[in-house]
């Protein structure tokens, strides 16, 4: 009786294991991948082209104008500075939200 349980048992747990493998394979499987393949490209373009006109804009920004005095431009720089930082952490947060959620 006791190796017939046991038998039982370890039937069971090797078929739990085969159905999450079966299960994980599924999820993996292309076929799902497929809906949203163009709209995962277009995003990625659509963030990259974000970051270019941000890196863009902020390099325009560090510029020092005609009319500054050499304080106004290193505070400005300093705010446009953390302003650059906290957009690209922003557009970096969405990449990662976006990839954590597929």
């Amino acid at each position: 009786m006791k190796g017939f349980v046991k038998k039982g048992i370890i039937y069971s747990l090797i078929g739990i294991i085969q159905l999450g493998i079966g299960a994980s394979v599924i999820e993996a499987s292309p076929r799902h991948e497929n809906r949203h393949h163009k709209q995962h490209w277009d995003n990625r373009d659509h963030r990259d082209h974000e970051i270019q006109e941000e890196r863009a804009r902020h390099e325009r920004e560090m510029e020092r104008r005609d009319h500054e005095e050499e304080w106004q431009w290193k505070e400005r720089q300093e705010r446009e500075k953390e302003h650059h930082e906290e957009v690209m952490r922003t557009l970096g947060g969405i990449a990662l939200l976006y990839i954590l959620t597929q």
